[in-house]
């Protein structure tokens, strides 16, 4: 059996169409009830639902041998698991954002508001400036609106919450989409049916 780790919501839906189409459905699965576990011994497959944020600690502790998860996820945790596929899913952009007639005063620490604080530390160590993060976990564009932060850094899917709020992103960070993960042991004893699944949603996607 491969243990395969979903985000809850409709991410997940599409991913499991996608591994459907690639062979790998399951008589038993159900998204609209709370049964969290699903099996299939002639696929040879078990779903389990997660929270979107824990489907790398799944997989990282070898309770899932696969996971999906956003990249923005891998890049603001970075667990110990391989990056096998992007699945080209939930599609968006870790972006920095500011009001639009926002200006850089590179005379003292700039005041970055975001719930993504390792991935906006490295950003600005690897531009070189000095910058105090502010942990939020939701309403990120309030912050600067309110004068409590100088940018936001966070996700960016259409740009409309920024524009109805009179924000608009100054740089680009990296693309997200959904990931296809793998437990490191598991990679190694599942080699041939990891690499099969692989395979598998790489012929289902075209």
């Amino acid at each position: 059996m491969i243990n395969i780790a979903l985000p809850k919501g409709r991410l997940g839906d599409k991913v499991y169409a996608l591994l459907a189409s690639a062979g790998y459905s399951c008589s038993s699965y159900d998204s609209s009830g709370r049964k969290l576990v699903f099996s299939d011994q002639q696929s040879g497959v078990s779903y389990f639902w997660v929270k979107p944020a824990d489907v790398a600690v799944y997989v990282e502790r070898g309770a899932a041998d696969v996971g999906v998860v956003g990249k923005d996820i891998l890049e603001e945790t970075a667990p110990d698991v391989y990056e096998l596929a992007d699945l080209g899913m939930g599609k968006c952009t870790m972006c920095v954002a500011a009001a639009a007639d926002w200006y850089d005063d590179t005379s003292r620490p700039l005041r970055v508001a975001t719930k993504f604080v390792n991935v906006a530390k490295n950003y600005y160590r690897e531009i070189g400036r000095d910058i105090e993060v502010i942990k939020l976990n939701g309403s990120i564009e309030l912050a600067p609106i309110l004068g409590m932060s100088d940018v936001i850094v966070d996700i960016v899917e259409t740009g409309t919450t920024l524009k109805e709020n009179d924000l608009k992103v100054y740089a680009s960070i990296f693309p997200i989409s959904a990931r296809l993960v793998a437990n490191k042991a598991a990679f190694k004893f599942k080699n041939g049916q990891i690499k099969k699944l692989v395979d598998s949603l790489s012929e289902a996607k075209r």
